[in-house]
């Protein structure tokens, strides 16, 4: 479940062409940064009031910037996007068409495809979110790990260097994590694939399973104080 195909419809992005050559789908994130040396330039420049955009931003026809927002660049955004109050983005980072960066949510060196919604208090580094994808409130996902070294995934039951000191997640398509899910470096999760809220996740997720927690909550009478 590794290879682009087997997590993504790439007909869903504009940018399919950053998946050339890719065995493994993450190897997408380090081409990223050479794929936007050379940003469409956009004429006459897109105004929005109130926004901070960079030299270096192509944003899409119906897509809105609200005040607040920091674009630094560089970067693609595609049509019909929100791009709501305080979003940060961060260099590096594609937009797919009608996908939605809310507020407090910061994006850098990620790839969204068209349909994502990280619309609340988000951090997405270093990733990929297939088509439809969506992040509840408070998701975050972890691109860093403590130690040195890169960040490994189990390809076949072994540990496999991906080759990335930072590597977020791969979401496959429709994928969704719920408020206030951690997402660990290198997790990936299949298409469909669902992780609960204030789930702390590490590792793979398969195609249309769902990830949990079980613990228990105490329910009890309600006491006057002092009694």
């Amino acid at each position: 479940m590794f290879k682009p195909a087997d997590l993504f419809d790439l007909s869903q992005t504009g940018h399919a062409a950053l998946f050339d050559g890719c065995n493994f789908a993450w190897d997408a994130l380090k081409k990223i940064e050479s794929y936007l040396a050379n940003v469409p330039k956009q004429n006459p420049p897109r105004r929005f009031p109130g926004a901070s955009i960079g030299e270096k931003v192509f944003i899409g026809e119906g897509t809105t910037v609200e005040p607040g927002v920091l674009i630094k660049g560089p970067a693609i955004i595609g049509k019909n996007c929100q791009i709501r109050h305080n979003a940060y983005i961060r260099e590096n980072v594609i937009i797919g068409d009608g996908c939605v960066v809310g507020n407090s949510s910061e994006l850098k060196n990620s790839l969204l495809f068209n349909g994502v919604q990280a619309p609340h208090y988000n951090y997405v580094g270093d990733s990929i979110l297939g088509h439809k994808a969506h992040l509840g409130a408070g998701v975050k996902i972890s691109n860093f790990k403590l130690f040195p070294g890169n960040i490994f995934v189990e390809v076949d039951g072994q540990p496999f260097d991906t080759g990335l000191r930072k590597f977020g997640s791969l979401l496959g398509d429709g994928a969704e994590a719920g408020c206030n899910a951690v997402l660990n470096p290198g997790s990936i999760l299949g298409r469909g694939a669902i992780v609960y809220p204030n789930v702390f996740w590490r590792g793979i997720l398969p195609a249309n399973m769902i990830a949990k927690n079980k613990a228990e909550i105490e329910v009890v009478v309600k006491r006057p104080r002092g009694r």
